[in-house]
């Protein structure tokens, strides 16, 4: 499943920026390093333009914890050409029509445009800019749902996913009454005010003395005040309540059969060549996930148009895989073998599930992905879970036991948010000091979404492409290194995490969370890097 992270609006998060915090040093390998200074403090608000591009900024200059971007331009890649490097998006599909990422795309050089004709003989016909796995698909169902859809085998997975799904369905249905709930105060403030779309400033024009207008006055207000600046109660409420009917409709319905489109066996690893070449899929705005992946990684620098990409020196080759759902352990594994075929060298994946059946068809997968120096960079999830926990293991990984990897190409991303100090660990990032390698910028991300717009979107999904842009930017200035040494780089270069965070979601709002130390998040306990990663990568290729 996609991991974009909606403002969940029973509980939002207050995202206000930290007056001043005690930080840990951060030892370097260089005098030159971006280290975490003794405290940090900021003096202003954050400023709109700050906003959209936040994860581009820098600790010291800027007092965000962005990743460098801008910083890494200016000082270490003024006046120098780097190679183009091709980026796998394992995802929903992309918008490759884009304004802000035409140029931006991959297009097969073996391959005739629209001549119905498998010119590369590679098994899929006119595969101009990637592939589509899920053929007419949108919507599936949770790999849980599938799970238990089958008979009772007695086994401990069934009795897992049983228990895992009667615990999802009541929250789901509990969901369902809060946004409906929400939906009504929404349409009560627009009725009002007569008008679709208000501000907080806005509610002061409500004066009706009706006890119901009053409390969805008093409602709204709060929402408002702690949901931040990006908050649409328009667009966000029917997020929202897309998101809560189609897991009911769809992810939780075991009368739903969502495959039965694509024509395949997904039981058969060996029915490979399904699908099609139209790579945002039938609808082209369900590929809102896709297409926003990959703006943080490529949309065009420096053109006034949305938000800034990590790097321009790429191109986009999108294979869609992932449904409004749990993806297929088949479709997941043959995405990677076609992304590595077709020239990777970095594939993203903003996506991942709590059941696995055929994880072996992925390992296997991940495995030639090494064998042809790839790096695969993945997305922790959104449940603000400690993932080295057996119960709650997030796949795709790579450690067949959840601790000894079996492969060293894959690099697991959490999210950090952009107020320095215990709380910069998103309270939705899942985190683990075993099977997280490090963090990187993931709550109000700006960038592309489909038919030329721009959107506001948090979730591990997008920390995960702002890790595999740095990536990126490391092989396009430094091509010779291999992609073991890349997540390397992405992991020691890294700026310190606090000496203590707070981790996972907090069960209680009227209560502070309690800190631990960082040396709990993650094997690094820090956050990813532009400007440090080129400095290490310049160092490593001189050896």
């Amino acid at each position: 499943m996609s991991y974009i992270k909606p403002i969940k609006l029973s509980a939002f998060a207050l995202l206000v920026l930290a007056g001043s915090a005690s930080l840990q040093a951060q030892e370097s390998t260089s005098k030159n390093f971006i280290k975490a200074p003794l405290a940090v403090v900021k003096k202003a608000p954050v400023s709109e333009n700050e906003l959209k591009r936040w994860s581009h900024l820098d600790l010291i200059k800027d007092s965000i914890p962005g990743m460098s971007v801008d910083r890494a331009y200016a000082e270490l890649l003024k006046g120098k050409t780097g190679k183009k490097v091709i980026v796998g998006i394992v995802d929903s599909g992309v918008d490759i029509e884009h304004e802000d990422l035409k140029g931006m795309i991959w297009t097969n050089p073996k391959e005739i445009p629209g001549n119905g004709i498998d010119d590369d003989k590679n098994g899929f016909i006119d595969d101009i800019h990637g592939w589509n796995f899920l053929g007419e698909a949108v919507h599936e169902n949770l790999e849980m749902t599938r799970v238990i859809k089958k008979k009772d085998d007695g086994s401990a997975e069934y009795k897992n996913a049983l228990a895992q799904y009667n615990e999802r369905y009541d929250k789901a249905i509990k969901d369902k009454e809060q946004v409906d709930f929400l939906l009504d105060v929404h349409n009560t403030i627009k009725k009002e005010l007569n008008k679709k779309t208000y501000k907080i400033e806005d509610l002061s024009a409500v004066t009706s003395t009706d006890p119901k207008v009053v409390q969805c006055k008093k409602i709204m207000t709060q929402i408002f005040t702690n949901a931040g600046p990006t908050f649409d109660p328009e667009a966000d409420f029917e997020e929202y309540r897309e998101q809560v009917y189609d897991e009911l409709n769809y992810n939780l319905n075991k009368e739903f059969d969502g495959r039965k489109v694509v024509g395949d066996n997904p039981e058969d690893i060996k029915d490979n060549h399904y699908g099609n070449n139209v790579v945002f899929g039938p609808d082209k705005e369900k590929a809102l996930h896709g297409t926003h992946v990959a703006g943080i990684i490529a949309q065009v620098r420096g053109n006034n148009l949305g938000g800034d990409g990590v790097t321009n020196n790429v191109e986009i080759l999108t294979v869609r895989a992932v449904p409004d759902g749990d993806e297929y352990d088949k479709d997941i594994a043959l995405a990677i073998r076609y992304a590595v075929d077709n020239g990777a060298k970095v594939i993203n994946g903003s996506f991942g599930k709590s059941f696995s059946p055929h994880k072996d068809w992925v390992y296997e997968a991940i495995k030639y992905a090494a064998k042809k120096d790839v790096l695969i960079v993945h997305a922790a999830g959104n449940d603000g879970y400690n993932i080295d926990e057996t119960k709650n293991i997030n796949y795709p990984n790579d450690s067949k036991d959840n601790v000894k990897e079996f492969a060293d190409n894959v690099i697991t991303i959490g999210a950090i948010n952009k107020s320095y100090g215990e709380n910069v660990v998103a309270g939705f990032s899942n985190f683990g000091k075993i099977n997280v390698d490090v963090f990187a910028p993931g709550e109000e991300i700006y960038a592309t979404v489909p038919n030329n717009k721009y959107k506001y979107l948090q979730g591990t999904s997008m920390a995960s492409p702002n890790a595999a842009g740095v990536a990126a930017l490391i092989f396009s200035y430094y091509p010779k290194l291999k992609a073991t040494q890349v997540k390397q780089i992405l992991m020691d270069s890294g700026v310190a995490l606090p000496s203590k965070v707070v981790l996972g979601e907090n069960p209680n709002p009227d209560q502070k969370p309690e800190a631990v130390s960082s040396v709990e998040s993650s094997r690094t306990a820090k956050m990813v890097n532009a400007y440090n990663a080129l400095l290490m990568a310049e160092k490593m290729s001189k050896k």
